[in-house]
């Protein structure tokens, strides 16, 4: 029973790999579940036996990769509150592009889903999904920076909430702009330097 467990779950991984090279090639919208199949060797019917459809393989992708990230973001952001609160804010900003920009994968998926996929019909979903995602971020940014607020290290007129916006829409197009480095962008070259300044315009002089 057991090997049976790991080969159905070795199977879901390649079914998954193989998607993603055929989104990567077609995208999202044109690629059919038979290329999937094909370019996994694997039968149609082993697709639906892990997936019921195309929604929930695109679905499994991303959880794949971005529930890590999350997780991450929760731990990095919201532990050690003794600490310096714009120094965690930077230090997740760091983690996550480097979380993306280190592992082929995740970097290809990401590319996937921002570049190469329709958000109509089903996957209208998605954008509601990450849409929850960016706005839990943001709140917790905004008790970051609270915190930096309180502690006198945020640059005065600066607002928690909107300091939590700017960074969150930094980081969305931070992530964007770094996918495009084959089509001629620097930001995934500079991104560190990019973050360390867009951290530092924040911090109280002297703090």
């Amino acid at each position: 029973m057991r090997r049976t467990k790991e080969e159905a779950e070795q199977t879901r991984r390649r079914i998954m790999a193989a998607a993603l090279r055929t989104f990567n090639q077609g995208g999202i919208a044109r690629t059919t579940m038979e290329q999937i199949a094909e370019a996994a060797a694997v039968t149609r019917g082993a697709i639906y036996w892990h997936f019921t459809d195309k929604q929930a393989l695109i679905a499994a992708i991303r959880d794949d990769v971005s529930l890590p990230l999350v997780d991450r973001a929760d731990f990095t952001l919201l532990t050690d509150r003794t600490g310096d609160p714009l120094e965690r804010v930077e230090r997740f900003l760091l983690d996550l592009f480097s979380a993306v920009d280190e592992d082929e994968r995740t970097r290809l998926a990401f590319s996937i889903m921002t570049f190469k996929c329709e958000y109509v019909g089903a996957m209208e979903a998605e954008l509601d999904e990450y849409v929850r995602k960016i706005e839990r971020l943001r709140k917790q940014l905004v008790k970051v920076y609270s915190d930096a607020r309180d502690r006198k290290m945020l640059r005065p007129g600066v607002a928690p909430d909107i300091a939590a916006l700017e960074t969150t829409v930094f980081l969305a197009g931070l992530m964007r702009l770094a996918l495009l480095e084959d089509r001629g962008t620097t930001v995934r070259k500079r991104a560190r330097e990019l973050i360390a300044a867009h951290v530092g315009a924040r911090r109280a002089v002297g703090t």
